[in-house]
């Protein structure tokens, strides 16, 4: 689907190096076809040596024939990076945004009346290739536009297609949720070491269960509270762990973090519609 076309990067942070190493180790494209460019001249092209991809010389020239652009830039700097290669854009072009906040309808505007634009909702984990990333369709986005994308980000992660009006949800939930569950191990860790491990050894088990059950849910399709009812026997240690936490309202604090975290995403998406 991607392997023969143009495929250009404006922004080559940690997201766009993810989304660039994922493609190229699952074969999705080929790295003469692929292209990036930022704000740094020197960066850009010692990342791109890195690769093995393209430097452009600058943005416009980056967009310049591309099949595909990805916006891989923070959204503070989307409105003037949009109107500086809009001229540039092919009216065919597909453009794919991972700036949090910034609906589609933004994006389109500088552009083509009818320039097909998709959304997405990564996280931080693309870099180790567990994205878990929501996509959504602009006004003029096609299945086969959706299709595109989801194998962008298919090869970092896991992928799943929501309606854009979702998205601040899925920021609140998947896009801020590595920050909840590395507060989570850290601090079983720090009670594996209340309890007489070592440090070492707790965060690592920490991070393995974590890890692992995840995994467990994802490979059996099992509800969470099935699986737990498995590790819980009568009057045994998971059951009285699992009693300390519903005292200390653990499932309420998490449902009003992903709750805070949304909202937050929504002001600052009217933040920026407003300037």
């Amino acid at each position: 689907m991607l392997e023969h076309r143009k495929i250009a990067f404006v922004g080559a942070g940690n997201m766009a190096e993810a989304l660039i190493r994922g493609m190229l180790a699952a074969g999705a494209v080929r790295p003469e076809n692929v292209v990036i460019s930022g704000r740094r001249r020197d960066k850009i092209e010692r990342t791109a040596e890195r690769l093995g991809v393209r430097a452009a010389a600058d943005n416009a020239d980056c967009v310049r024939d591309a099949d595909v652009v990805m916006l891989c830039v923070k959204p503070q700097v989307m409105r003037g990076v949009v109107e500086g290669i809009a001229r540039e854009l092919r009216a065919d072009a597909l453009v794919v945004s991972v700036a949090a906040g910034i609906a589609t309808r933004a994006i389109e505007a500088p552009f083509a009346a009818t320039q097909r634009v998709v959304r997405a909702m990564p996280n931080t984990a693309a870099v180790v290739r567990q994205s878990a990333t929501a996509i959504a369709a602009g006004a003029h986005a096609s299945d086969d536009d959706l299709a595109i994308a989801k194998t962008i980000f298919d090869a970092v992660g896991r992928t799943v297609i929501v309606d854009e009006y979702h998205l601040d949800a899925v920021t609140g939930l998947s896009g801020s949720g590595p920050a909840y569950v590395f507060l989570i191990i850290d601090a079983l860790a720090d009670a594996g070491v209340k309890v007489g491990l070592s440090r070492d050894v707790a965060l690592e088990l920490a991070a393995q269960t974590v890890m692992g059950s995840a995994q467990m849910l994802l490979h059996t399709g099992e509800h969470p509270g099935r699986l737990k009812d498995q590790v819980t026997s009568p009057g045994g240690t998971a059951i009285a762990g699992l009693h300390t936490l519903e005292a200390g309202g653990l499932r309420t604090t998490l449902i009003n973090a992903v709750e805070t975290a949304t909202r937050r995403a929504r002001e600052l998406g009217d933040a920026h519609a407003a300037k």
